[in-house]
C-alpha cells in the first residue's frame, strides 16, 4: 500500500517531528512551504501558503503524487501568529493571517480530497487559542476557532466516504515559534501552566497525530494534548 502524508510548515517545530514520524512508518512525505524540510528522504515542494496562487505552482506535482496513493493523509499545520488585538488590527493584515491558517488549508483540501480514498484522513493542528482566548493574539485566535469550524464542516461534507477529521490542539510546545513569542525569562513560567510542569515537546504533537491519521474513530473531534493545561 502506498501511503502519503502531505503536510504544510515541515520544515520545523511540530511539523518537522510529524514529517519524520511518518516518514518512519514507510509514508511518501511531502513538505509544503517556503522553507525545505531539513529531514533526508522527505520532498519538497516549494510555495507560499500566503500567496492565492500557491496551488498552482505545485498543481501538476501534488496530481502525480496523489494519483499513485492508496492512502493520503493531509495535515494543516502551517499557521502564522501575530501579536495583535481586535483593536489595532487593519483588515488587510488580517486577511494575511486568515489566507494561510484558513483560506490555504480550503485550497489544499479542495484539490486534494478528490484523490483521497477510503482510509484517508484531513488533520488539522489547532492549538489551546482554538476554544478560548488570551489577550494580544487577535488574528491568531479567531483564525484556530475557524479551524474547529472547518474541520467539523469537512467532517459532514464527507459522511459516508470513509475520510475522517480532527483537529489536535497543542498546549505550549517547545518551538520556535513559542521561543519567537514567549521570552527566555518567562519559559519557565510557561512551563508551570501544564499539569506536568514542562513544555510539550514536538514529537508527542506527532505521536498524536500519527494516531489520528489511523484511527478512523475520532472523526470531527478535538483533541487537546496539552498535559492538562492549568487554569487561572
Amino acid at each position: 500500500m502506498t501511503k502519503l502524508l502531505l503536510i504544510t510548515g515541515a520544515s520545523a517545530g511540530i511539523g518537522l517531528s510529524t514529517a519524520s514520524r511518518f516518514l518512519s512508518d514507510g509514508y511518501t512525505v511531502v513538505n509544503l512551504s517556503r522553507r525545505p524540510c531539513p529531514l533526508e528522504g522527505v520532498q519538497h515542494l516549494r510555495c507560499d501558503l500566503a500567496q492565492q496562487d500557491f496551488l498552482e505552482k505545485i498543481r501538476s506535482a501534488l496530481e502525480l503524487l496523489l494519483s499513485q496513493a492508496d492512502r493520503v493523509s493531509i495535515i494543516h499545520n502551517a499557521s502564522r501568529l501575530s501579536n495583535d488585538t481586535a483593536t489595532n488590527t487593519p483588515s488587510d493584515e488580517f486577511r494575511d493571517v486568515l489566507e494561510i491558517n484558513i483560506v490555504a488549508p480550503n485550497t489544499l483540501n479542495r484539490f486534494v480530497i478528490p484523490y483521497m480514498k477510503h482510509g484517508s484522513s484531513v488533520l488539522f493542528v489547532g492549538s489551546t487559542l482554538s476554544e478560548k482566548a488570551v489577550p494580544g493574539s487577535y488574528t491568531y485566535v479567531t483564525s484556530k476557532h475557524g479551524m474547529i469550524g472547518m474541520m467539523r464542516a469537512v467532517c459532514q461534507d464527507l459522511a459516508g466516504t470513509g475520510i475522517h477529521t480532527a483537529c489536535v490542539c497543542p498546549g505550549f510546545t517547545d518551538t520556535e515559534m513559542l521561543r519567537e513569542h514567549v521570552p527566555a525569562d518567562a519559559l519557565e513560567a510557561v512551563s508551570g501552566m501544564s499539569a506536568f510542569g514542562r513544555l510539550i515537546e514536538p514529537t508527542e504533537i506527532a505521536e498524536t497525530l500519527f494516531w489520528a491519521a489511523s484511527n478512523p474513530v475520532i472523526n470531527g473531534s478535538v483533541m487537546h494534548a496539552n498535559l492538562g493545561q492549568i487554569e487561572t
